[in-house]
């Protein structure tokens, strides 16, 4: 037997838990030292694991390990892989992943 379970998220995102971790507090956020993941979690508000606007998952590692950024993909394009560097400002990031536009959305 298979069963479904909906979730509310407009757009999931996978973040790479090695390059978060090899950045060590020289990441993201005003003071640079967040975690993208996270970071990203809590600008989307509004619930936590399927009932939050996007779904933001850490996942071991995508094998690309690159040197002060962190690997992230769009679960709407995910053959378009991003490599974000630490420091960029975390609205460049939500742009690039169209996060603003699916939560514009879920707010309607």
């Amino acid at each position: 037997m298979i069963l479904g379970v909906r979730a509310q998220w407009r757009a999931s995102v996978l973040v790479c838990a090695k390059c978060e971790k090899k950045l060590d507090k020289k990441g993201f956020g005003a003071d640079g030292k967040q975690r993208l993941s996270k970071l990203l979690r809590t600008r989307f508000a509004g619930g936590k694991g399927r009932k939050a606007g996007i779904g933001v998952m850490s996942v071991k590692c995508l094998k690309v390990c690159p040197k002060r950024a962190v690997t992230v993909v769009d679960g709407a394009r995910p053959r378009d892989w991003l490599i974000v560097q630490s420091g960029t400002p975390i609205e460049q990031v939500e742009s690039r992943l169209g996060l603003t536009e699916a939560i514009a959305v879920a707010a309607e």
